[in-house]
């Protein structure tokens, strides 16, 4: 059995899926299609059995307290997260993140995988993924995995099917990539049987990545070498530096590697498998009613066909429509012709520049002991809900403008206030004045929720004094 690393690549942003994904909180840390996000199935998915190593992750910078509770949730261990102070596609994320393993394991096998991907059947993608780690490792071949198209999809890139690998299940050489196609060249894909989906999953040994890379684009190896070097470590994090790693070439993997090499093969799988790309994507996999409508939360549809709904909290309700797309969530609602799904993208770019916030930063904040959310906000008050980590602290700390009231929804607070310690249960509040230290800790096992009113003359988050700090924020 071919032990595998695996690469899970976690920096995109999920625009066409606005206003539930967000630069802040993009698709990958969303619960999409069930309870699950789509990075912790993903890291489940290779969590199971002896046929995986500790995963490591490249991540946006930002993300990384989201990114470091999923890996909790999930009950995966990551070897390294590796953070990107910018992005700059998939290229030097995968460089950056061979480099490191060939510093531990000069015959290490990469699966790279993205984190927002949704796949149904884990036991299909565990045989492909065997499948094309017997060929990289015996052979040195880089491996794709091709998705048995079922549609004619201009969204996605094409891999025509060579010749059969011997020996080999399903694996097969690659005759050529295809670009997104036009509908009428998908469809003769489609027709003649040759052609798979490009999934965007690769298995390849990283001593060949570093090799042909520093072949084609030896200026793009050298700044993740150097980004690399000199790193600097952050709590559990490895914090590229930002000032080499800005200076790597913005290119996709396939582009700088894939696309360019020789001895390169796929599998063909169907494991229930999609980029969730868009809202028509995400449609394709909720269930729907005799009416063609696939409605998620508090909805209500009457005389509508072949509607999308999705309702975050509020009551939705729909009347007369249809192929109408609703999405609310507590900030902001989208509304859209179904057949300009792919289109969300551009509104986002317009508000973007017009300024508005909602464009890119929902209301919900992570944080390194868990996270925050804004509930409702106005003159000289604000309303958080709150969300401790067990065995997790925030920092000691004080306000010069505003004092706080933290009501214990559920588990246990330990409230440090001045020279007092003393434990909160569920029902019961405490009050923090202005200008007093004070310190909040989950001494439990499960999440502590709290409710936190806060009132004074300035809210803004730059106003706290930290006094000690267990992540070393300043």
């Amino acid at each position: 059995m071919v032990r595998l690393y695996p690469v899970i690549l976690s920096g995109g942003s999920g625009s066409r899926l606005w206003p539930l994904s967000r630069q802040s909180n993009p698709k990958q840390l969303l619960p999409l299609v069930g309870s699950q996000t789509l990075l912790e199935a993903t890291l489940r998915r290779v969590a199971a059995g002896d046929a995986f190593q500790r995963p490591t992750l490249v991540v946006n910078a930002e993300h990384r307290f989201a990114v470091a509770e999923q890996a909790r949730l999930a009950g995966a261990e990551p070897r390294a997260i590796l953070l990107e102070a910018v992005g700059r596609n998939t290229a030097p994320a995968i460089t950056c993140a061979a480099l490191d393993l060939l510093a531990e394991d000069p015959e290490a096998i990469l699966l790279v995988l993205p984190s927002d991907h949704l796949i149904q059947d884990a036991e299909a993608f565990g045989r492909a993924v065997a499948t094309a780690g017997a060929a990289a490792a015996g052979s040195a071949r880089i491996m794709t995995l091709g998705i048995a198209p079922d549609r004619p999809e201009t969204g996605y890139g094409w891999i025509e099917k060579g010749g059969g690998l011997d020996g080999l299940a399903d694996a097969f050489e690659v005759a050529r990539f295809k670009e997104k196609p036009d509908v009428e060249t998908a469809a003769a894909m489609l027709a003649d049987g040759r052609h798979l989906w490009n999934a965007g999953i690769f298995v390849l040994p990283a001593a060949r990545v570093v090799g042909e890379l520093e072949r084609l684009e030896p200026e793009l190896v050298a700044h993740c070498r150097a980004a690399l070097e000199r790193a600097a470590t952050d709590i559990d994090f490895t914090r590229l530096d930002p000032e080499a790693f800005a200076q790597a070439r913005s290119v996709s993997f396939d582009y700088a590697l894939v696309e360019r090499a020789e001895a390169v093969g796929t599998v063909a799988v169907e494991m229930g498998w999609s980029d969730l790309g868009s809202f028509d994507a995400l449609y394709a996999v909720t269930e729907t009613d005799e009416a063609g409508n696939a409605a998620v939360g508090r909805t209500a549809l009457v005389d509508a066909r072949n509607c999308h709904v999705r309702s975050a909290g509020r009551l939705v309700t729909v009347l007369g429509l249809e192929n109408v797309l609703v999405v609310e969530t507590d900030d902001a609602v989208l509304v859209a012709d179904r057949t300009r799904a792919q289109d969300v993208k551009q509104l986002v770019e317009k508000l973007k520049a017009e300024a508005f916030p909602e464009a890119t930063q929902g209301s919900k904040w992570h944080r390194p002991w868990g996270w925050f959310q804004t509930i409702d906000l106005g003159e000289r008050f604000q309303v958080k809900r709150i969300s401790v980590n067990p065995g997790a602290s925030l920092s000691l700390q004080m306000h010069h403008h505003r004092a706080e009231h933290w009501i214990v929804v559920s588990g246990t607070a330990q409230v440090g206030r001045e020279n007092e310690t003393f434990l909160l249960a569920e029902n019961e509040s405490t009050y923090i004045p202005l200008g007093q230290r004070h310190r909040l800790i989950n001494p439990g096992r499960v999440q502590l929720e709290m409710i936190e009113v806060q009132s004074g003359a300035y809210l803004g988050e730059d106003d706290i004094v930290r006094f000690d700090d267990n992540y070393g924020r300043q």
